[in-house]
């Protein structure tokens, strides 16, 4: 997350999810010399556009004043964690979306709760986060599962976005003091079925010292920048979302790429990225490779 700006946009809507993503987005600004900036976007879906310009504009006074009261406590919320912390909250008419997705081009880091802002009961991910891992332009957290002691595990394919991944997962093991879990799962297929192809193909085995290899290609010139992080690497013949959504179950973040090494051009989100923001069991940093 290494850059110029200061500035970690949070998307606040007054849910325990948003809670839950102001204090993380407080705790990483802690210590860092970054700002904090709360953002609601007012719910105006409720406006009766039948009614008079009197009952209109008393509708209009309630939502604002309450928008304003959710941005005034995310406020309060984020001083609690750290009181010297700079935070700036407003309430805002536009589209939460559109709003974060254009901010997002000036920051650092975009943090969401795990059901976002236009989410509701039962929603794994809410529209606006959706859009706005699609679509940022910088790293997005989205703040869900278990928060606590743990690793950071860090999914790197071979691709293009691992340097991206892997300097974000250095960066944050290295402040947070905690070993960093390089996994590398070297097959994307199902091979546990009958019909899967993988069986007939001899002698899996013989790639794994090449995989091997790889991973430790993109480690090499990461662990000489940050010799106080202690790396784990786990090469696996499994897919990477059966890897990774296990390790999230111990870790303290999960960072991902954007796009795998599968993707192709168009694609705005890889599969394991989009399996992990729904189903992992800790914080998920989604890095875009800036050459994407």
């Amino acid at each position: 997350m290494t850059g110029w700006t200061r500035t970690v946009l949070v998307g606040v809507d007054g849910s325990e999810g948003s809670a839950d993503a102001v204090r993380w987005a407080a705790r990483l600004a802690s210590g860092r010399d970054l700002e904090l900036e709360l953002v609601h976007c007012l719910q105006l879906a409720g406006l009766v556009y039948g009614g008079g310009p009197a009952e209109s504009a008393g509708l209009f006074a309630s939502i604002r004043q309450d928008g304003e009261r959710i941005a005034a406590e995310a406020r309060e919320l984020a001083l609690s964690v750290d009181p010297s912390l700079e935070v700036s909250s407003e309430a805002l008419t536009d589209s939460a979306p559109a709003l974060l997705i254009a901010r997002s081009h000036a920051a650092r880091l975009v943090v969401l709760g795990r059901a976002g802002i236009g989410g509701f009961a039962g929603m794994l991910v809410g529209a606006t986060t959706g859009a706005v891992v699609s679509h940022a332009g910088c790293p997005v957290a989205v703040v869900r599962g278990r928060q606590g002691d743990g690793p950071v595990v860090a999914g790197v394919d071979g691709g293009w976005s691992s340097d991206a991944v892997l300097g974000t997962a250095f960066e944050e093991a290295s402040f947070r003091q905690v070993p960093l879990v390089a996994v590398h799962a070297w097959i994307d297929v199902v091979y546990d079925s009958a019909e899967s192809s993988a069986r007939l193909m001899p002698q899996w085995e013989s790639l794994e010292p090449a995989e091997e290899r790889l991973l430790a290609q993109r480690l090499a010139g990461w662990q000489e920048k940050y010799p106080d992080v202690e790396v784990r690497r786990k090469v696996v013949r499994d897919r990477p979302r059966h890897v990774l959504l296990d390790e999230s179950s111990r870790a303290q973040l999960l960072v991902v790429g954007s796009r795998g090494r599968g993707g192709f051009a168009g694609m705005l989100l890889g599969s394991t990225s989009q399996a992990m923001v729904h189903h992992a069991s800790c914080p998920v940093l989604v890095v875009r490779d800036s050459r994407r």
